[in-house]
């Protein structure tokens, strides 16, 4: 029995699982194929984290342990769909839900001072940040648009494209020109395993251990680094008087969800910076209610309901006349009057980046009006490569979906490669001093001299990770037919080091008649960009940051969203893992659907996830069905397209639930046409002429639901019958599919 295992997350993609997994199990009910659902949800990781005062009925198994061990098979299969990663404010939301659920969760110690509350907080990161990714990436990405969704992207290009201004476009990309982590990088390959520590030594010689016993493997790649805060603050300080001058917004882009030490921290000074006349005034006050500026403006704004009511007033009305002397901010929610800089987790550059392009170089302001900016990127290690499609868009114009090339990645992220992997390594300095790694004689391995409050980080990427990549570079360049671009610096330390292993590597395999180069980011995109104009296709071979940046970037250019692209990370122990598309839209969509009851999730990347999955249990066993299975869900995708039955935006237009229901209709046409297994035709010829005959009232019904509010009974963990009746609201079509 092959066994698929579907991960319920969080938000609207858990949502949509409601109403497509019933189809799911229905259609593999008589076959050799089992779907089984793990919870890897920040509910869930939260619940299976903290069981000591749970009752029994309310325990969950720690699903995302389970799957980190599954990940070591040879057979298995995980269909991951996106979910949280959480940034500080939603743990702390998602924890109150499950207070106010019964769930005895404790809270998180923002400012711990016991023994006792320090390892509360350690539990918690546990939890934060990219909890999921690292446990389930056991192998490298290959991401990429499928044939049907490009061609049909092609025929049907996306209508949010806007011009670009043919001149005098103020908006640019900012970066630090020194004192960066790009900077400071140091780099070396261990030449045979051992085991290493970090610490910290004071100007005064004291030495305190950070973090021990840390195993490295020969041929493993280190690297150090660190932010130093002045310099960045001093950015910062620039940008804004930049920014008043040119008349444009402010905005900053980071990533403080999956770097989930460093980013906010990075963030705090942004907002200290900006609002500094206002929270200097007010430090002692602010120092004694615990507001945090590295969780965003909004903390602060929350924490002053603990003072009395003429201080926080005083306090609010100081902050609001900070920007009238200030740039406007890029808004995220004008209405609410939620800005850039409100919360860390509003904001994740590789969404918010491809939005400025899309958008003509220009973000929101107060006035619910488009208007240039200025996009802060603090490290240069990426920033450049933005800064240089943003400034061949100023000069050369709008792309163009219905013409332009793709882009699709091989990935670096096997065993946590590179900077996703560094949580656990990244430290803010308390003092100055240096922070370095020794390894069991004493050696100091690499350092980093510091001032306080700099920011350091280590990161690790194994042998085997890399020569994995190379070879599922070399894999895709042969198959595709198109080049391949590794996108590295030599100029950078980590990349330095990594040029020298793929160059070494590629020895390994038969590169004959293929187009393989190395170039930095920027000559990469500038390369790439060339080709995507003239509408020729290129694969990017990056690391694990770059990765996540260029799988949004170029989707959302090329297809509206990246939530369609495919995803398949081959495990390194065999198996797969199939990704289904990026969740950043996924909580305006849960909004919607609470307040008009329309979700406008499309679950196209769960379709698509699934036809390799089921591709791979025929590798592994040569399951007849399983073939079957996946060639016709892949006609069933194509008519889905062709048919336009995506989910529409508004309310009273088809939404997810009717997508599903035609995803659905058109697999069992597909399975009742074919004529490989007649015991699968006629079954679904049954079926299928069951959907059709009923297709008039199923959209009734359907629609009937819509321009309503629902109720989920939560936001992080919905109550499942209430949320199930949401998402199966046609009674006909849920007796058809649990007859079925």
């Amino acid at each position: 029995m092959a066994k698929i295992t579907w991960t319920h997350t969080d938000e609207a993609p858990a949502l949509a699982t409601l109403a497509l997994l019933p189809v799911l199990k229905s259609f593999t009910k008589e076959t050799d194929i089992k779907i089984e659902l793990a919870d890897i949800s920040l509910a869930g990781r939260i619940i299976a984290n903290f069981q000591e005062k749970l009752n029994e009925d309310q325990k969950v198994p720690d699903y995302l342990r389970k799957l980190g061990d599954m990940t070591q098979e040879t057979d298995t299969i995980i269909v991951k769909l996106p979910n949280i990663s959480a940034s500080l404010p939603q743990l702390q939301e998602a924890i109150k839900e499950l207070n106010e659920q019964g769930y005895d969760i404790p809270s998180y110690p923002e400012e711990p001072k016991t023994d006792e509350e320090r390892a509360l907080q350690k539990r918690f990161s546990s939890i934060l940040g990219s909890a999921v990714n690292p446990v389930l990436r056991e192998g490298n990405s290959d991401r990429r648009a499928a044939s049907a969704v490009k061609n049909f992207a092609q025929k049907n290009p996306h209508r949010m494209m806007k011009p670009w201004p043919e001149s005098d476009s103020k908006s640019r990309v900012a970066h630090m020109s020194s004192n960066d982590f790009y900077e400071h990088e140091t780099s070396m390959t261990m030449d045979k395993a051992c085991n290493v520590k970090i610490e910290f030594v004071d100007e005064a010689g004291n030495v305190t251990l950070l973090k021990d016993s840390i195993s490295l493997l020969a041929g493993e790649l280190i690297d150090t680094s660190h932010m130093n805060v002045e310099a960045l603050r001093e950015f910062f300080a620039e940008q804004i008087e930049e920014a008043k001058k040119d008349q444009v917004l402010l905005s900053l882009h980071l990533k403080a969800t999956m770097m989930k030490v460093s980013d906010p921290i990075m963030f705090g000074h942004a907002v200290s910076v900006y609002f500094r006349d206002a929270l200097d005034k007010h430090a002692v006050a602010l120092k004694e209610i615990g507001a945090n500026v590295n969780n965003g403006l909004s903390d602060v704004l929350e924490k002053l309901n603990k003072l009395p009511e003429d201080k926080k007033s005083e306090i609010s009305a100081d902050i609001q006349s900070v920007y009238e002397s200030q740039p406007a901010l890029a808004m995220v929610d004008s209405r609410k009057g939620i800005t850039n800089l409100h919360v860390p987790n509003n904001v994740i550059v590789d969404a918010s980046m491809p939005n400025i392009i899309r958008d003509g170089g220009r973000m929101w302001n107060n006035d619910d009006q488009l208007q240039d900016c200025i996009a802060m990127i603090p490290d240069r290690s990426y920033a450049s490569m933005y800064g240089e499609i943003l400034e061949d868009a100023k000069e050369k114009g709008q792309f163009d979906p219905s013409t332009m090339g793709s882009v699709s990645n091989v990935g670096l992220m096997a065993k946590k490669a590179e900077e996703y992997g560094s949580h656990d390594k990244t430290f803010e300095a308390q003092t100055s001093g240096a922070f370095r790694v020794v390894d069991e004689t004493g050696t100091t391995l690499l350092s980093q001299k510091v001032e306080n409050g700099d920011i350091f980080r280590m990161c690790q990427t194994k042998d085997v990770a890399i020569h994995d990549w190379v070879k599922l570079a070399v894999n895709r360049c042969r198959i595709s037919g198109s080049p391949i671009v590794f996108w590295l610096d030599e100029n950078r330390a980590h990349d330095n080091e990594i040029i020298n292993k793929v160059k070494t590597y590629l020895t390994d395999y038969n590169t004959d008649g293929l187009e393989i180069l190395i170039k930095s980011p920027v000559e990469a995109m500038r390369y790439t960009l060339k080709r995507v104009r003239k509408g020729e296709d290129t694969i990017s071979a990056t690391g694990n940051v770059l990765r996540d940046y260029l799988t949004d970037l170029f989707p959302i250019l090329e297809l509206g969203t990246s939530a369609r692209m495919l995803s398949i990370v081959p495990l390194l122990n065999g198996g797969g893992l199939f990704e289904t598309g990026a969740g950043g839209s996924a909580p305006k969509h849960v909004d919607q659907l609470v307040g008009e009851g329309h979700l406008r999730w499309d679950s196209l990347g769960e379709y698509c996830a699934l036809v390799p999955a089921f591709e791979m249990i025929v590798e592994q066993s040569g399951d007849k069905k399983a073939a079957i299975l996946a060639e016709t869900l892949d006609q069933a995708i194509s008519q889905y397209l062709e048919n336009g039955k995506l989910p529409g935006r508004k309310v009273n237009e088809l939404d997810n639930r009717g997508s599903t229901y035609y995803l659905t209709l058109y697999w069992a046409q597909a399975l009742a046409s074919q004529d490989n297994d007649a015991s699968m035709k006629a079954r679904f010829i049954k079926l299928a002429d069951e959907l059709v005959k009923n297709e008039e009232i199923i959209n009734e019904e359907l629609l009937a639901v819509q321009n309503q509010s629902v109720d989920l009974g939560g936001y992080f963990n919905p109550d499942n019958e209430k949320a199930t009746r949401v998402m199966r609201p046609s009674a006909i079509l849920n007796k058809i599919i649990d007859k079925f």
